[in-house]
C-alpha cells in the first residue's frame, strides 16, 4: 500500500452569523459561504477542489482504469428503439466517441432516409455544459421546438427550428422549464416560465411564432409560492393542459388545442390534500386520484361536467396496492401498480378481459415506455432488473405476444448469470418489514469479510428501484455487493411508507437505513470494517444524518449533491424548492417544525467525534441542493471532527444538480468515487491518505 504523510486541510475563515427564530439563536460559522459571486468562496471551493486532488493523486492511476473500464462497457454507437408519432419514427443515437445524442427522425417507414433533426454535438460546442430539454415537433411534422441549457441551472431557452429547411428561427424564448406545448394552428405554443431567483415555474405563455417575446400573453400565473406549474398536450391531442402541483395537491386546467386563444377551464379546483392527474379519451376524463383513497383509484367523468361531484369509480382503492399511473389507447387502458415494492403492469380492454403482464422475477422495474400512439394493440415497454440490463419490449395488449426490441447491450465479458439478486427484508426498531434489494458476483461468500454498499434515498414519496447498472460492474466485479434500502420516505410499499417517512416521522427514514445495516451486518453479507453507504440529494441528507447517529458503523461514505443544511434552508423562501417542500419537510416558521428539523439536520448536528471517511459532491450551478450546503458542512466538520479520516468535498465548477453534461464526462465523478471506496476495502492499488 502507498502512504503518504499526512497533507494539511483546507480551514474556511470562521464568520460567525447569529440566526435567531423561536426564541432560539443558532450561531452558523460558515453562512457566509453562499455569497457565490465572493472571489473567497470561490477560492475556498477550489482550495477544497486542490486538497482533494492531492488527496487522491496516489489513486489517479486507478481511477484512470476505472473511468476506461466504464466506458468501455458502453456501446460507441448506441441507437435508441424508434417510436412512431404522427407517421414519423423517432430515433435517437451516439456516434463513436461523441459526447452527446443525434435526434432524427424517418418518415413513414425505418427504410426512409434519416432527416437529423438536432445534431447535439455541433450546438454544445461553444459550451462546457450542454443540455437539451424537451423536444416537440408542430402537428404538420414541419417545426421543432426545444429546450436548451448552458449553464446547469435548469433554466432553459426555447428554440425553433424549421425542420423543412434546417432553418434555425429567430424566436427565442429565455427563462423556461425546457418544454413546451403546441396548439393545433402550427403556429402557436404555450410554456412555462420560471422565477429568475427560486427557479419556481409560476406562469403559463403564450407564444406566437414570429412575434415579440415581449408580446407573450400571460394565460396562467401561480401565485401560491407552494406551487409549481407546468402544460403539455393530451395524447389525445385535443387539448391543452396546464398543471399546478404542490407536495399534497394538484390542479388542471384545460384548454381546446383548436382554439389556442380561447380561456383555459378548471377540471377541478384546488383543495388542500386533494391530488389528482388525469387523461383525455373521447368525451371522458379518467382520473386518478386520491380522494377517500390513500393509494388512490381511477375515476370517470363526462369532458363537460369535470368536478369531482360527478367523478365515478372505475378502479377502487386497495389497501395493498398503490395506484401509481395510467396510460390510455383507443381500445386499452394501461395501469402500472405497485404491491410488495414491485411495479406490475395492467391491461384492460376497455370493452373485454383484464390480465396483468408476467416477468417471472422476484425483484424488477417494469415501465410504460414511450407511447404517443392512441389506435395500436402494441404497447412500448421497458424491463430491467438488478442482473438484467434495459431491455424494451412491444407487448400485443390483445394477443399477449411480447417482442422483445432491443436490449442493452454491454460490451465485454458480462454475462447476467454471473450475477445474482437477492430480495432481503430488515425488521425496522417499530417493526416494519424494510425491503432490500441487493446484487452481486456469483461467489460472493457471505460470511462477514466482504465489502457492501448500501444506497438509500428516502424521500417525496420517491421509489428507488431496482435497476441493472453497467457502471456498477465495476464494483461488483471486485468483490463487492451493492443493496438499495428501500427506507420509509420513498413509496416503494403504498402511499403509508411515504407518510411514515415524511414531516415529524421523518426520522424513520435514518432509522430505517440503520436498521438495514444492521441487517446486513448480522447475516454477514459484510462487517462494521467492509460496510459503505452513498446517497445523493435528499439521499445525501440520509448520508448526513446517519453518520452523525452511528458514524461507527460505516467504512467510508458518498455523499452527492447532499440537501444537509434544512434548517436554514427551508427557512429562506429565497432558495429555489423551499416553498413548495413545507409539505415534505414541514415549515420551521412552525415552532414544533423548526425544533423537529433541527434535531436532525446534518449541519445542525455535527458534533466532535470521529466520523468515517467521507466524500462530499456538489456543483457551483446546483440549483435543487446549492452548493454551499454541502461546503459548510464540510467546514463544520473539519472544524469539529476528531478522527483523521479523510474528509474530501468535490465541486464541479460547470456543473449543477446533475453533474456534467456528455455521455462520457458524467462517469468522470463515479470513477472518483469509486476509487474513493475501492481503496477503504483495499481492493484498490493505492489507498487514500489520512487527513482532517
Amino acid at each position: 500500500m502507498h502512504t503518504l504523510k499526512r497533507l494539511e486541510a483546507p480551514r474556511a475563515a470562521k464568520k460567525p452569523k447569529a440566526l435567531t427564530i423561536h426564541e432560539d439563536t443558532r450561531t452558523d460559522n460558515y453562512y457566509w459561504l453562499n455569497e457565490r459571486e465572493n472571489e473567497e468562496v470561490i477560492q475556498y471551493l477550489k482550495s477544497e477542489n486542490d486538497y482533494k486532488e492531492k488527496v487522491m493523486k496516489p489513486l489517479k492511476p486507478f481511477q484512470e482504469k476505472l473511468y476506461q473500464e466504464i466506458i468501455a462497457r458502453l456501446k460507441p454507437d448506441e441507437e435508441s428503439v424508434p417510436y412512431k408519432d404522427n407517421g414519423y419514427y423517432y430515433l435517437s443515437r451516439y456516434e463513436k466517441g461523441k459526447e452527446h445524442p443525434i435526434y432524427s427522425r424517418k418518415k413513414e417507414s425505418l427504410e426512409t432516409t434519416e432527416e437529423v433533426m438536432l445534431d447535439e454535438n455541433e450546438l454544445a460546442k461553444p459550451h462546457n455544459y450542454y443540455n437539451i430539454g424537451g423536444r416537440s415537433v408542430s402537428p404538420d411534422n414541419r417545426l421543432l421546438v426545444f429546450g436548451e441549457d448552458t449553464i446547469s441551472r435548469r433554466i432553459f431557452t426555447l428554440r425553433f427550428k424549421n425542420l423543412e429547411t434546417g432553418e434555425m428561427l429567430k424566436d427565442a424564448i429565455p427563462g423556461t422549464s425546457g418544454s413546451a406545448a403546441w396548439a393545433n394552428d402550427n403556429k402557436t405554443i404555450f410554456y412555462a416560465a420560471k422565477d429568475p431567483t427560486t427557479l419556481r415555474t409560476h406562469k403559463v405563455f403564450r407564444h406566437v411564432l414570429g412575434t415579440p417575446v415581449e408580446e407573450d400573453v400571460e394565460v396562467f400565473h401561480e401565485d401560491d409560492p407552494a406551487f409549481r406549474a407546468f402544460v403539455y398536450k393530451s395524447k389525445s391531442r385535443k387539448y391543452i393542459i396546464i398543471g399546478s402541483y404542490s407536495t399534497l395537491s394538484h390542479e388542471y386546467r384545460v384548454l381546446d388545442a383548436d382554439t389556442p386563444g380561447g380561456e383555459f377551464r378548471v377540471i377541478h379546483p384546488r383543495e388542500k390534500e386533494l391530488e389528482y392527474d388525469i387523461a383525455h379519451h373521447h368525451d371522458k376524463f379518467y382520473i386518478r386520484t386520491n380522494l377517500d383513497a390513500r393509494n388512490f383509484r381511477l375515476m370517470v367523468t363526462s369532458e363537460d361536467a369535470t368536478t369531482k361531484e360527478n367523478w365515478k369509480e372505475l378502479i377502487p382503492h386497495r389497501e395493498d396496492v398503490l395506484l401509481e399511473d395510467m396510460d390510455i389507447f383507443e381500445e386499452f387502458l394501461v395501469l402500472s401498480e405497485r404491491k410488495n415494492g414491485i411495479t406490475q403492469l395492467r391491461v384492460r380492454q376497455w370493452k373485454g378481459p383484464e390480465h396483468y403482464i408476467n416477468f417471472g422475477e422476484e425483484a424488477y422495474l417494469a415501465y410504460v415506455s414511450i407511447n404517443p400512439d392512441f389506435d395500436t394493440d402494441w404497447l412500448r415497454i421497458g424491463y430491467t432488473s438488478l442482473t438484467t440490463p434495459n431491455t424494451t419490449y412491444d407487448y400485443n395488449m390483445r394477443s399477449k405476444e411480447l417482442k422483445m426490441l432491443k436490449q442493452q447491450e454491454v460490451i465485454g465479458s458480462f454475462k447476467p448469470e454471473d450475477y445474482h439478486s437477492e430480495r432481503l427484508y430488515a425488521t425496522a426498531r417499530d417493526g416494519a418489514r424494510i425491503p432490500i434489494s441487493m446484487v452481486y458476483r456469483k461467489g460472493f461468500r457471505k460470511d462477514g469479510n466482504q465489502p457492501l454498499l448500501l444506497y438509500g434515498y428516502g424521500s417525496y414519496g420517491h421509489s428507488m428501484e431496482p435497476y441493472f447498472s453497467s457502471v456498477r460492474l465495476s464494483l461488483l466485479d471486485r468483490g463487492f455487493a451493492f443493496a438499495i434500502a428501500h427506507v420509509r420516505g420513498g413509496e416503494e410499499m403504498g402511499r403509508h411508507w411515504y407518510e411514515d417517512g415524511k414531516l415529524l416521522k421523518k426520522k424513520n427514514t435514518f432509522t430505517d437505513f440503520i436498521d438495514c445495516a444492521e441487517y446486513l451486518l448480522k447475516n454477514q453479507y459484510c462487517s462494521p470494517e467492509k460496510l459503505f453507504a452513498m446517497g445523493g440529494s435528499a439521499g445525501g441528507l440520509l448520508m448526513g444524518a446517519i453518520v452523525n447517529l452511528r458514524p461507527e458503523l460505516w467504512s467510508g461514505i458518498v455523499a452527492a449533491v447532499p440537501f444537509v443544511d434544512v434548517v436554514t434552508t427551508m427557512l429562506d423562501d429565497t432558495i429555489p424548492l423551499t416553498t413548495g417542500e413545507y409539505d415534505e419537510w414541514g415549515n420551521p416558521n412552525e415552532k414544533k417544525y423548526y425544533e423537529y428539523i433541527k434535531s436532525y439536520s446534518p449541519y445542525d448536528n455535527v458534533e466532535a467525534k470521529d466520523y468515517p471517511p467521507m466524500m462530499v459532491t456538489t456543483g457551483l450551478h446546483d440549483s435543487q441542493v446549492q452548493y454551499w450546503e454541502p461546503a459548510k458542512w464540510v467546514a463544520k466538520l473539519r472544524e469539529l471532527k476528531t478522527d483523521d479520516n479523510p474528509l474530501l468535498l468535490h465541486t464541479n465548477m460547470e456543473a449543477g444538480h446533475s453533474g456534467a453534461s456528455g455521455r462520457y464526462r458524467r462517469y468522470e465523478e463515479t470513477a472518483m468515487e469509486y476509487a474513493f471506496l475501492l481503496s477503504l476495502a483495499g481492493l484498490a492499488e493505492e489507498k487514500v491518505p489520512p487527513g482532517k
